[in-house]
């Protein structure tokens, strides 16, 4: 692993703009799952060509989220992933509509994957054993939090996300998983904030 590459990155309004895209916002993650890879390789795994790919790499480049790995042999360049993976918060961009508008259609595009990870797992699960198809999947809860509980919550996920992120390495029964957190309200109306002179029912 190079000296650059970061344990991860908080997007800024450039990189979350560039990553807005349907083909440039699946390449880091395959970067990273799949490890280096040329531009050839790629266009495979996105069904695309090596010339889109080429194009669009080099635009990640530009804003650190990629990068030649100075492995490649020839023309073949080999690019990675800069970072093990990348986060924003929506409030990073309430000033500037352009980039909140991109986070938008990114979280959206992630959402999409998710759901369609979900669905393969459940189309595959029948050529796991019990054990594994007893371990995965789908489960939700409900719990009543403020802000600040709910912050603190997905941070304590996080931290046991940390602890298990290597735990099988090495070990011939272990794979890796893709997992996924979404915390939303039931509600769909907003509380209003204490002090506000809002009457509430």
């Amino acid at each position: 692993m190079s000296d650059d590459h970061l344990r991860g990155v908080r997007l800024d309004e450039q990189q979350i703009r560039v990553l807005a895209h349907p083909l440039r916002a699946r390449i880091p993650g395959l970067l990273r799952t799949h490890g280096p890879a040329t531009a050839t390789d790629l266009a495979r795994l996105l069904e695309t060509n090596s010339g889109a790919t080429s194009y669009h790499l080099r635009q990640l480049a530009a804003v650190g989220l990629v990068r030649d790995t100075g492995e490649g042999v020839g023309r073949r360049r080999e690019w990675q992933a800069t970072s093990d993976f990348h986060s924003w918060a929506p409030s990073d961009f309430d000033d500037r509509p352009d980039a909140a508008t991109a986070a938008n259609w990114l979280q959206r595009a992630y959402l999409r994957d998710f759901v369609e990870r979900a669905e393969r797992w459940e189309e595959d699960a029948v050529g796991w054993s019990p054990q594994w198809r007893d371990s995965l999947g789908l489960s939700d809860t409900v719990v009543e939090v403020t802000p600040q509980q709910a912050g603190a919550m997905l941070t304590e996920l996080a931290d046991v996300f940390e602890r298990y992120r290597a735990a099988g390495a090495g070990d011939p029964d272990a794979v890796r998983l893709h997992v996924t957190t979404h915390a939303a309200p039931l509600g769909r109306t907003a509380p209003h904030a204490p002090g506000d002179g809002t009457a509430r029912a």
